[in-house]
């Protein structure tokens, strides 16, 4: 390949990263390519390589910076404008992140647990009342995790399908700017009539507490109360959505590892670090710009560069998870890389691993004879998106 090699790269199999990445490791860990939006970049494939630069503070993601490797044609110019807080750098982030991690410990999640499973449960008994063919993107992976996300946050549920849109567009690589803006424009006069109410009545949501001990204590700009809760509802849906379908589908395409998962609940946390580990949704997600000159694997990267630092290609390192490409529910290594790392390691893994626990072992449990209600052939798989994912997957039973 040459030195502009085009990127993103396609899956060629949904539950895998683009075999490229298996070569890129072994003989140009550290690649420049060319993206979409016609400018260069650096995209790093080696697990440690990949740990090691998203620890370095020397690496920024702010998408102010000239040359931000934004993967869609809008997406750093609407970055730059909304400032959501994964995309800024120490002290602004500190300052957010520490708005919203009290809400995101492994307490306060298993708190949390009585009400996902009353969802799930919910949602299956409409499935099963219905009846197949249902498509269980909307019908239920994308209704668990953005039902739960609002919830937490403290948004009216009555409308998933405006969050899946406005994800949609804000998420996928052909969208510009004006379409960016007015997706999250909608989103967030939404959610100031939210924040309007709060002041006047709060409660105990996530929304109440920041409106109460943030905004009217002059520690953020309603502007910035908007940009944090936006991101939090847009990623907390959008790549636990993906994990429930795809994990789904992994799942019953591999029968025999189903079997063993009905057979021994007891491998469910397992099973979810696994499907974690394998699918990697979130691969691109970690765009950064160099500070300074930084070497890796004996290749330097300018100051003033774009890096991207591959989650599924680390995800998928031998060195590191030997046979990477089984789906090994007695894997011992589970120090994958799905929801990054360092400073901006995603705040609600807690959260996620909790929701994929629950709507997949109770999924399989109520409806042992699921399967796909059309040929694997069939299904669209999202490859222009932020995160990588399935538009709908009718099953039946």
């Amino acid at each position: 390949m040459n030195a502009t090699t085009p990127f993103p790269i396609d899956r060629e199999c949904p539950f895998a990263p683009p075999a490229e990445y298996a070569r890129l490791r072994e003989e140009e860990p550290v690649k420049r390519v060319t993206l979409p939006t016609g400018k260069q970049a650096w995209i790093v494939t080696r697990y440690a390589d990949v740990r090691r630069l998203l620890a370095d503070p020397r690496l920024s993601s702010d998408p102010r910076r000239p040359n931000f490797p934004a993967l869609g044609i809008g997406e750093q110019e609407a970055a730059a404008r909304s400032r959501p807080f994964i995309r800024t750098d120490p002290p602004e982030h500190t300052r957010h992140r520490r708005m919203l991690q009290a809400e995101f410990t492994v307490k306060r999640v298993k708190g949390m647990r009585p009400a996902i499973q009353a969802t799930v449960d919910r949602l299956i008994d409409r499935m099963l009342a219905d009846g197949p063919p249902v498509d269980l993107v909307p019908a239920f992976a994308n209704a668990v995790s953005t039902s739960t996300v609002l919830n937490l946050v403290g948004v009216p549920a009555d409308d998933l399908e405006f969050f899946r849109d406005v994800t949609r567009v804000s998420g996928g690589r052909g969208s510009d700017a004006r379409e960016i803006g007015e997706a999250l424009g909608n989103m967030f006069r939404m959610l100031g009539e939210l924040i309007a109410e709060r002041k006047r009545n709060p409660g105990e949501d996530l929304l109440s507490k920041l409106v109460v001990n943030h905004l009217a204590q002059g520690v953020v700009t309603e502007q910035e109360l908007l940009s944090t809760i936006g991101i939090t509802i847009i990623a907390g849906r959008e790549t636990t959505t993906s994990m429930i379908s795809l994990g789904t589908l992994m799942l019953l395409e591999r029968p025999e590892t189903l079997a063993e998962l009905r057979n021994a609940p007891h491998l469910l946390p397992a099973a979810v670090e696994e499907l974690l580990r394998a699918l990697s949704v979130a691969d691109s997600i970690p765009l950064r710009v160099a500070t300074e000159d930084i070497e890796v694997a004996g290749t330097v990267i300018p100051a003033g560069d774009g890096v991207i630092c591959l989650l599924a290609a680390a995800d998928h390192d031998p060195e590191v998870f030997p046979d990477p490409g089984r789906l090994d529910l007695t894997r011992v290594n589970r120090s994958h890389m799905a929801f990054g790392y360092g400073i901006h390691q995603c705040i609600g893994q807690n959260l996620a691993r909790l929701e994929l626990e629950i709507a997949l072992g109770t999924l399989i449990a109520r409806i042992p004879g699921l399967k796909l209600a059309v040929p694997f052939d069939r299904l669209d798989f999202k490859h222009d998106s932020a995160t990588f994912g399935i538009e709908s997957m009718p099953v039946t039973w």
